[in-house]
């Protein structure tokens, strides 16, 4: 018994997936600020391109 508790505070198998997965968290809430923070522009931007894409009406 006392050598499976040792192998179990010992053992490190899925350590690493729990980083990656710490590490992709942050990415996620850097990437959501940052376009939080450039919506206004980047709407503004997108609506330029969509106007000057939209073929004009036949007379």
């Amino acid at each position: 018994m006392l050598d499976l508790a040792k192998r179990f505070l010992t053992e490190e198998e899925g350590q690493g997936m729990a980083e990656y997965g710490l590490i992709l968290a942050l990415i996620a809430v850097v990437v959501i600020g940052v376009l939080t923070a450039m919506g206004g522009g980047l709407k503004t931007i997108f609506q330029n391109v969509t106007d000057q894409l939209k073929v004009p009406a036949a007379s």
